[in-house]
Parts: C-alpha cells; sequence; structure tokens
C-alpha cells in the first residue's frame, strides 16, 4: 500500500527541525559553560573552544559536505549527519562525566563535521522541491526556526544545567533522534541529481557561475555573513553587559533579555520568507531596508551604547534588519542555481555565516575592551560598506544567470 504523501507543512515542520536541531547542538551548551569550567578544572578560554571549535570545524567541513551532496542524494547526506550529530552528543557528554577535556574536544569537532551536513544541505533540498512562493516561505521558516533555536537554547541550556551541568550534552541526542525521524519520514526527495560528472568537469561548472556571477555573489556571501558576524557579536557584549554590575543579571533571566533581539529576528525572518515569494523587486527592496536598518541601528547605538535599554532597542532593530535581509538572500542563492551545482553554491554561503557567528564574539569583545563607541563606529562603517556592495552588484534579475553558467 502506498504511503499518502505528507502535507507541505508537515514537510516544513520537518525542514524547520534540522536548523533547531543544529542551533540547540552549540548554544544550548553556552550557559554550562562556566560550571563546566569550574567542574574541570579548565581555563575559561579552554571552555570557550567548545563553542568555537565546533563552529570552526562546521564552517571549513561544509564545502566538502556540499560537492558530496550534489553527488548524492540530499537525505543521504543529512541523514548519517544527524545520526553522527547525535552520537557524537552523547561521546561529548561521557567526555564531560569522566572528566576527559581531549574526548569532550574530538567529540565537539565531530559534531562540527556533521553539522556540516544539516542544514546547509536541507536549504539546498529546498530549493530541489519547491519553487518561487513555496521556496521563499520555506526558507523563511528555515531561518525562523535557526532563530527561534537561538532564542530558546540560552533558556533550555540553564533549565538542564540546574539538574547537573552535563544533561545539556545528553538531551541534545533526543533532539537530533526526533529531527532524523522528521527528515526520513515526512520529506520525500525527488529524484536523483542531474547526471554525475566527474571532478574536473564539476570544478569547471563551479568555476563558471563564479566568473559570471561572483560580481554579485561574493556581495551576497559577505551580506549574509555581516548580519550573523553583528547579531551575534552584539549578543555576546550584550550578554557580557548584563553580567556585570550594576545589572548583574545572569542565568534564565538574562536568557530572557537575549530572547528579545532575537525574537524580532525570528518574526521578522518568517513573515519576509512569507512575502517575497518570487518578487525579484521586493527582494531587492527589503535587502537595502534590512543593511539601513542594521547601519542606522548602529550609528544610534555608537551614541547612545551606555544606556542598557536604549542598547537593547537597537540591537533588536538592527536583527529586525538582519531578519528582513537573511530570507530574500536565502532564496536568491538557492533559486538562481541547477540542481547539480545547488548543494556547493548554498554550502560556501553557510560556510561564510558559520564563521561569521564564530567571529563575531571574540572580535567584538577585544574591539569592546578598546573603546565602545569605536566599536560601534567601526561596524557601522563595515555595514555601510557591504551595504553600497548589495546596492550596486546584487540585483535578482540578473541571478537566474547561474543557471546557464553551471551547465
Amino acid at each position: 500500500m502506498a504511503r499518502s504523501h505528507p502535507s507541505k507543512w508537515l514537510q516544513y515542520a520537518a525542514f524547520a527541525s534540522v536548523p533547531l536541531v543544529l542551533v540547540l547542538g552549540n548554544s544550548m551548551l553556552v550557559p554550562i559553560l562556566p560550571d563546566m569550567a569550574k567542574a574541570m578544572n579548565i581555563s575559561e578560554l579552554q571552555s570557550s573552544l567548545v563553542i568555537t571549535l565546533f563552529s570552526v570545524s562546521a564552517g571549513l567541513f561544509i564545502p566538502v559536505i556540499g560537492y558530496l551532496s550534489d553527488r548524492l542524494k540530499r537525505k543521504a547526506v543529512i541523514l548519517p549527519a544527524l545520526a553522527v550529530y547525535g552520537a557524537a552528543g552523547i561521546l561529548a557528554g561521557l567526555g564531560a562525566v569522566w572528566h576527559s577535556y581531549p574526548t569532550l574536544m574530538i567529540a565537539r569537532i565531530i559534531q562540527g563535521m556533521a553539522a556540516a551536513g544539516t542544514a546547509p544541505i536541507a536549504m539546498a533540498l529546498v530549493g530541489d522541491l519547491y519553487k518561487d512562493g513555496e521556496e521563499s516561505e520555506a526558507l523563511g521558516l528555515i531561518e525562523a526556526s535557526n532563530g527561534f533555536g537561538k532564542v530558546i537554547s540560552p533558556i533550555l541550556g540553564s533549565l538542564l544545567g540546574l539538574w547537573t551541568w552535563y544533561a545539556p550534552f545528553f538531551a541534545f541526542p533526543i533532539f537530533c533522534a526526533a529531527a532524523f525521524a522528521a527528515v526520513l519520514w515526512l520529506i520525500e526527495e525527488p529524484g536523483k541529481p542531474n547526471k554525475k560528472v566527474p571532478l574536473r568537469q564539476y570544478l569547471q561548472g563551479m568555476g563558471k557561475i563564479f566568473k559570471s556571477n561572483g560580481k554579485w555573489l561574493f556581495p551576497a556571501y559577505l551580506a549574509g555573513a555581516l548580519g550573523l558576524f553583528i547579531l551575534f557579536g552584539m549578543l555576546f557584549y550584550l550578554s557580557d553587559m548584563m553580567e556585570k554590575p550594576p545589572l548583574s543579571i545572569d542565568g534564565v533571566a538574562k536568557g530572557g533579555v537575549l530572547a528579545i533581539p532575537l525574537l524580532g529576528l525570528v518574526i521578522t525572518a518568517y513573515t519576509t520568507g512569507r512575502v517575497i515569494k518570487k518578487n525579484k523587486a521586493l527582494m531587492r527592496k527589503l535587502m537595502l531596508v534590512g543593511l539601513s536598518v542594521v547601519t542606522l541601528s548602529l550609528v544610534a547605538a555608537s551614541i547612545w551604547h551606555a544606556a542598557f535599554i536604549a542598547l537593547i532597542s537597537f540591537i533588536t532593530l538592527s536583527s529586525i534588519g538582519t531578519g528582513l535581509l537573511l530570507p530574500c538572500l536565502n532564496t536568491l542563492i538557492t533559486g538562481a542555481v541547477d540542481q547539480s551545482h545547488r548543494g556547493m553554491v548554498t554550502s560556501l554561503y553557510n560556510s561564510l555565516r558559520f564563521l561569521g557567528v564564530a567571529a563575531g564574539p571574540p572580535l567584538l569583545s577585544w574591539a569592546a575592551d578598546r573603546s565602545v563607541t569605536w566599536l560601534f563606529i567601526s561596524l557601522t562603517i563595515l555595514s555601510a560598506v557591504v551595504l553600497l556592495g548589495v546596492a550596486l552588484f546584487v540585483r535578482p534579475e540578473q541571478s537566474q544567470g547561474m543557471k546557464k553558467a553551471s551547465r
């Protein structure tokens, strides 16, 4: 008896579970880092590497996984990646229980490599399955799910940490198993990708894509990386500010405050994904508005950063701007390339996003120690430069040339 086709929204939910798991596997550990450092007798730097090495290994390994996803079926990459991701989470938990820092770090590096095969490849699969309005809707939901994961993960990590500090390591594989089942049963992948080509011919096709479209593709990549670099750098700065006197906000309360700008991102990203559909003129307009909002918010923050409520307001406005930007970039990059190269093109984009997330907190922390005012001024200049690049070069109506260039 033939299995009935899952509804569109059940498929969307399955896709949304993948970035949610990706975020939980990293951000859920942030609240327990101080307890981990104390229990394992390691430095703050060593504890922070639990997050950093995960992001760096994922960012570096994503292009390899992207190539494999173009050679194989997408689910043949996503499902093993989720399985390894969860299994390495158990190993990381055991390393924590054994107080074995090397075991923990090896497990986290493996998790990062496995993470490369989750959300970035799910984005490529969305491009394979959906077109026009449904594609932008699904990609907007993926972006919203990513942001929602960042909202709940610090709170969830704090609550699990009340039981025992290493509980989040063992809770995470349960989420992986749920995402694995959702992808396995609810997402039906189309037929095999285009006929497999030799590596040399594949790379030549990629070369043609970037030769013909690098003029707009690189600014688009940088805009996505910048949005997350600023967002998570600002959240880290805000978190550090809350822990110090006179605020002294910590634990679940701190997670609740950090959820405010992230909720702005979630709501805006989901709404943007539903609205843009295949309207390329609207995509361009929203990208420019989003980057303008980010830039102006940073200008305001450079002046009033000492006022806590004002700073939260400006960071929230900046995250709303990022919520306008990212679904448009996701749709543009995913939908503009043929199926045989989509995995690599979207993976390179996600690789830069990962590296932006990893670089934001340490770089902004270093800059804030020197001058908070100049930190915001520098970010304003950086976002203005990227805004100019997007305004000059990223034109959605020209992106369809990628499909022809890769053939």
